[in-house]
């Protein structure tokens, strides 16, 4: 039973009411609608609580997707009762885990930009993610990638989304620059996540915020090689 993903049109919603359409053998909860962000794409899910309408809370520990890839299951932390199906309930998500990783998600499509190689890898985390790229055997100029970084972030640049069909994005797959996570696909339709006017086009499903300005200013991490091409840049926040 698809889930229906209100994150996906509006990354800011920190609540909304639900119906409890199931639990599983294991004990996850699945709704017919939630804001919780299921893992994907290198981004964490969403932690938060389930409230009942008698007052109660149930703890999420983390939010997956179900084998279909369109079921989002809410798992509840250790110990915690869970909510016999058909019960309402109003979904409250961890706002400061979200909006940090929002911030860094997008943080990271800028370091794609400032690094202009394929990208081999990533993890999006709090207060630091990652991104492996097949640089060969180019330099690293830290200096120059912190202060492009930087000078995106303070051009308060737009960050918006739309969508293309699986045609469309398979007639221009100059578009992908993650060579290890395939584009979220199913739905005979692609999001892509616009920065700028031509500053950064790609495809995500994950959870932005609406200008880079709203990032902070960031810093660089470790950088190391990993195998004979791979080069692992770290970036952080500085709040």
């Amino acid at each position: 039973m698809p889930t229906t993903p209100l994150f996906r049109e509006d990354a800011y919603l920190r609540t909304c009411e639900a119906k409890v359409e199931a639990v599983t053998d294991r004990g996850g909860i699945v709704l017919d609608r939630t804001v919780f962000y299921a893992a994907g794409g290198g981004q964490p899910g969403d932690t938060g609580e389930l409230e009942l309408e008698d007052g109660r809370r149930i703890a999420i520990a983390a939010t997956v997707y179900d084998d279909d890839k369109a079921t989002i299951i809410h798992v509840p932390a250790e110990g915690q009762e869970v909510p016999v199906p058909g019960a309402r309930i109003t979904a409250h998500i961890d706002w400061p885990r979200r909006y940090r990783l929002m911030r860094m998600h997008t943080a990271l499509h800028l370091l794609s930009v400032a690094l202009p190689y394929p990208v081999t890898g990533g993890q999006i985390g709090d207060p630091e993610g990652r991104l492996d790229f097949d640089m060969g055997d180019d330099a690293l100029d830290k200096e120059a990638v912190l202060d492009t970084l930087n000078g995106l972030v303070r051009a308060d640049h737009p960050v918006s989304s739309e969508w293309i069909t699986d045609a469309e994005l398979d007639a221009n797959p100059g578009l992908v620059k993650t060579m290890s996570v395939a584009p979220p696909r199913g739905a005979g339709k692609v999001r892509l996540v616009r920065i700028g006017l031509d500053t950064d086009l790609q495809p995500c499903g994950g959870t932005h915020v609406a200008s880079t300005a709203e990032i902070g200013l960031l810093d660089l991490g470790k950088s190391e090689k990993k195998g004979k091409q791979n080069r692992r840049v770290r970036i952080q926040l500085t709040d």
